[in-house]
C-alpha cells in the first residue's frame, strides 16, 4: 500500500500571542475574510508553506511577524489539536504555539500594523459570555484557554512573564505584570527575591520617575537563560 492510498490531512499551525497593555492581559486575533468561519475572530495562523518554512515553528514566526512587524521574544510549542471536525473543510491538526511579546516593541496602537481585521483584546472579553465577542472560529477558544492556563502555571514557577515587558523596566512594573496574569495580590518581597535570586538581569545605569522617589531600570543580560523554581508564587 502506498501513500497514495492515503488522504492528507489539513495541516495548521495556530498561535496564542499575549501582550501587556493598558494594565490587562491581551492576545491578537484576526478577523477571517473568507470562509469557513467568515467574519469570526480567530488566532493567527494558517496553513504551513513547504517552500518557506522549514518546521511549524518557521511558520508561526512568519506568521506573528507578518501581523506586529516583529519576531516575538518568547514562542514555545503547546500542544497539538486534531479532530475530523474541528474544520468543515476535513479531517485537520494544528499545532498550536503560544508566544509573549512587549506591546512597546510591536509599535503598534489600537490595531496591529493599521489592519482594521486585526485586533489587541483583553482576555477577560473572551472569557465572558456576556462579551461582544462570539466564540472564536474552529476550536481556537479551546487552544487560548488551554495557553492563558499555561502562562498562569509559568507565572507561578518561572520568571517566562519579563518577556512581555519593554527591554527596559521597573521592579514595580515587573510586579503589576505579575498580578495582572495571576489575577491576585502578590507580596512584594517574596516577587524581588526571586527576582534577584534568578540572576537574569541586570541595571541599567538609569531611573525612571515613579512619584516620589526614582525606580531603577533594568534589562535582560545578553545570556540570560529562563529560570524556573523548585516553589510557586504564594
Amino acid at each position: 500500500m502506498t501513500q497514495e492510498n492515503f488522504k492528507s490531512p489539513l495541516l495548521t499551525v495556530d498561535s496564542v500571542l499575549f501582550t501587556i497593555k493598558d494594565n490587562s492581559l491581551k492576545i491578537l486575533l484576526l478577523k477571517r475574510k473568507n470562509s469557513p468561519f467568515q467574519n469570526s475572530w480567530a488566532l493567527p495562523g494558517g496553513f504551513i508553506d513547504v517552500d518557506k518554512d522549514g518546521s511549524a515553528e518557521d511558520t508561526a514566526c512568519r506568521k506573528l511577524t507578518d501581523k506586529t512587524g516583529v519576531t516575538p521574544p518568547y514562542l514555545e510549542q503547546l500542544n497539538t489539536f486534531s479532530s475530523k471536525s474541528r474544520d468543515p473543510r476535513g479531517w485537520s491538526a494544528s499545532i498550536a504555539y503560544f508566544a509573549l511579546i512587549a506591546h512597546e516593541e510591536t509599535n503598534l496602537d489600537v490595531t496591529p500594523r493599521n489592519d482594521e481585521s486585526a485586533q489587541w483584546v483583553d482576555v477577560e472579553s473572551l472569557m465572558d459570555e456576556t462579551a461582544n465577542y462570539q466564540p472564536l472560529a474552529f476550536d481556537h477558544q479551546q487552544i487560548f484557554q488551554f495557553a492563558l492556563e499555561r502562562l498562569k502555571q509559568k507565572a507561578l514557577y518561572s520568571m517566562l512573564p519579563v518577556f512581555c515587558l519593554p527591554k527596559e523596566f521597573t521592579l514595580g512594573e515587573y510586579h503589576t505584570l505579575i498580578e495582572i496574569i495571576l489575577g491576585k495580590s502578590i507580596q512584594k518581597k517574596t516577587l524581588y527575591r526571586r527576582f534577584e535570586a534568578s540572576n537574569m538581569f541586570e541595571e541599567t545605569g538609569e531611573t525612571l520617575a515613579t512619584g516620589a522617589r526614582a525606580a531603577m531600570l533594568y534589562r535582560l543580560k545578553e545570556d540570560a537563560e529562563l529560570v524556573n523554581f523548585e516553589r510557586n508564587l504564594g
